[in-house]
């Protein structure tokens, strides 16, 4: 219903935005006044005595967190640094794909974000990897990655609730390097990014980022799959994303025939949804959903419903890659005059 209200063009949601539009302009005062209580100092930031690096965006949901704080914290442990990934953990299903995507580095799910950074720091490790922190400015850190999607760039963001935007555009200043992802965006939609932010922030560097599938996956065995084998396949495909149009029309893109089933993001699947979702499936060639929905549905899926696969999304870095080699650089330098400027 939300995402109805937010995207939508017809008579009824334009209607509805207009009628929230006195919580939206009350919404930016509080956040507002927040953050210039933060920037002057009232509100104080925790300082830690290792770098932290925090992943976050300005809207709800949807820009890539998971699978660019899980690139981070990789880079992190092949340039020889002990990385741990700090997260809210909301849903249960964040931790357990971080797992997946890096086995071996801690994750820690706490609402209180300088508790879980304590928490890690007590585990022993060199650098802390803030998943989805952006606004958590009450943990200080040493560099702010902020992502903004191209995939659902409008180019008139509208705050909560008449909106899915946490903060205006103009929040990237505090940012120390934004990277505009994309899934299935034109590079038309990055230009228009880019600029919008250059408007802004113009002294913020900016990266690009394509998040494309990776190959297929089964959830009971295993067993890995070139994407190439869903060209020309009957797909039933499951997503309980934000953006999940994306997902599906990577799925199309592969030349699969795609039968779509979305679900609220962060939906908390149950055997009933499984058994629903195999029946509907039945003559499909392929059962393909996202990592993040894998993790919960793979224990409620019938197994003789056959096969439930899944697909992660892998980053690579289109453009500026400079700006994050820089940043890398400067987090994991030893002389503390080298670390990059501390973020209120």
């Amino acid at each position: 219903m939300l995402e109805g209200i937010w995207r939508g063009r017809d008579k009824r949601a334009r209607l509805v935005r207009a009628l929230l539009t006195p919580a939206e302009t009350a919404y930016a005062a509080v956040i507002a006044t927040r953050g210039s209580l933060y920037d002057w100092g009232i509100l104080r930031a925790t300082d830690f005595s290792i770098p932290v690096l925090s992943i976050g965006n300005l809207s709800v949901g949807g820009t890539g967190k998971t699978p660019v704080a899980a690139w981070f914290a990789r880079k992190f442990l092949e340039k020889g640094a002990a990385p741990a990934i700090v997260l809210r953990g909301y849903g249960g299903d964040e931790v357990i794909v971080h797992e997946r995507l890096n086995e071996g580095i801690p994750v820690i799910a706490a609402a209180d974000r300088v508790r879980g950074i304590r928490e890690a720091i007590a585990q022993g490790v060199d650098v802390i990897v803030l998943d989805d922190a952006f606004q958590h400015r009450r943990a200080r850190r040493d560099a702010d990655v902020l992502l903004v999607n191209a995939d659902a760039w409008t180019g008139k963001p509208r705050l909560l609730p008449a909106g899915p935007w946490r903060e205006p555009l103009r929040a990237a200043r505090r940012a120390t390097l934004t990277i505009v992802t994309r899934k299935v965006a034109e590079q038309s939609a990055v230009a228009d990014v880019k600029r919008a932010l250059a408007n802004v922030a113009p002294h913020v560097p900016v990266s690009v980022a394509h998040l494309a599938p990776g190959d297929l996956r089964s959830t009971s065995t295993g067993q890995a799959l070139p994407l190439h084998v869903i060209r020309g396949a009957d797909l039933t495909a499951i997503a309980a994303i934000a953006e999940p149009q994306s997902f599906f029309k990577q799925l199309t893109d592969l030349g699969a025939v795609v039968r779509p089933f979305s679900f609220p993001d962060h939906h908390a699947f149950t055997r009933a949804d499984a058994r629903n979702l195999a029946a509907e499936a039945n003559n499909s060639d392929f059962v393909v959903c996202t990592l993040k929905d894998a993790v919960k549905l793979e224990a409620l899926w019938p197994a003789e419903a056959g096969s439930l696969w899944y697909v992660s999304q892998r980053l690579r870095i289109e453009d500026g890659q400079e700006h994050i080699d820089r940043l890398l650089e400067g987090l994991l330098s030893p002389q503390s005059e080298q670390r990059l400027p501390t973020q209120g």
